[in-house]
């Protein structure tokens, strides 16, 4: 994600503070979420719950091709102590879509309606709304799993219909970097490279698979300190190491696309044997 050059940032904070709320703002939907539809237990500290708050869209900070995310606060009016930044990612219906997912994605996946199954495979209008929305539904499933495993992704907050909310990771004022847009010192080159490693052996040991894992889906905040971070975000087409026949495809290539990243920047290490190193966590 890059900074969104279209946010007044001296403006931008404390802006919940009448009840007559602007085009930009809506009470907080975290009262009306279902229990399931929240993050995992206990809820972070920054979180703001008052059922008090307001949500303020402050801009956007990802268009993309299937979905765009959006800066919000969430505030409660006059108490500066109890607000929060998230990013809410808002799926775009099937017609608005510009980019469909590879069907090698869903293989392996299923709905419990069947009525759902059927129109999905005849692609119908209807198939074609359900698939949409599974969309958003597989990342909430996907970031609950993957945040309770240790997994380094944004801490996901809730989810209502096509809208997720989720932690917004940024670095300072600003959001945080794409892994691609930054320059680390060789001693950060190698923490980056030691978290993603991590990563993927705890999500081979769930059977998981990212999927779309590259420089461009990861973020990198704490670059000049002694504690840089790097963060997976865009897992709505995780796949399953066991379901999914195109899984172990999809894992070779997360794993040779982030190793030549890390190799083109002077850390010593191959793509394939990095592949070889992370499958046999599989086993």
């Amino acid at each position: 994600m890059s900074h969104p050059s279209s946010i007044d940032w001296d403006a931008s904070f404390f802006r919940a503070v009448s009840e007559d709320l602007a085009d930009d703002q809506r009470w907080s939907t975290w009262e009306h979420t279902e229990r399931l539809n929240r993050g995992p237990e206990p809820w972070p500290e920054w979180l703001v719950t008052s059922a008090a708050a307001i949500d303020t869209e402050l801009g956007i900070l990802k268009s993309g091709k299937e979905a765009d995310v959006f800066l919000l606060e969430r505030a409660v009016p006059d108490d500066p102590a109890q607000s929060c930044l998230l990013a809410a990612k808002r799926y775009r219906s099937s017609e608005r879509r510009l980019f469909h997912r590879d069907t090698g994605y869903t293989e392996g996946r299923r709905v419990r309606n069947s009525r759902d199954g059927r129109a999905m495979a005849r692609k119908s209008l209807h198939g074609r709304a359900v698939e949409a929305g599974l969309w958003a539904a597989a990342e909430w499933t996907a970031l609950k799993r993957l945040y309770l495993a240790g997994v380094p992704v944004p801490y996901p907050v809730q989810i209502d219909g096509g809208e997720i909310l989720m932690e917004y990771i940024h670095d300072g004022e600003a959001a945080a970097p794409r892994l691609h847009q930054t320059r680390p010192s060789p001693s950060e080159l190698q923490a980056l490279f030691e978290q993603l490693r991590d990563a993927l052996y705890t999500m081979t040991e769930l059977g998981l698979v990212h999927g779309d894992l590259s420089p461009y889906n990861t973020l990198v905040t704490g670059l000049g300190t002694s504690a840089p971070r790097l963060v997976i975000i865009d897992v709505p087409q995780l796949v399953d190491l066991v379901a999914n026949p195109n899984a172990y495809e999809f894992l070779y290539r997360d794993c040779t696309n982030m190793a030549n990243w890390f190799a083109a920047k002077g850390l010593s290490i191959d793509g394939e044997e990095f592949y070889a190193d992370v499958v046999t966590r599989a086993w």
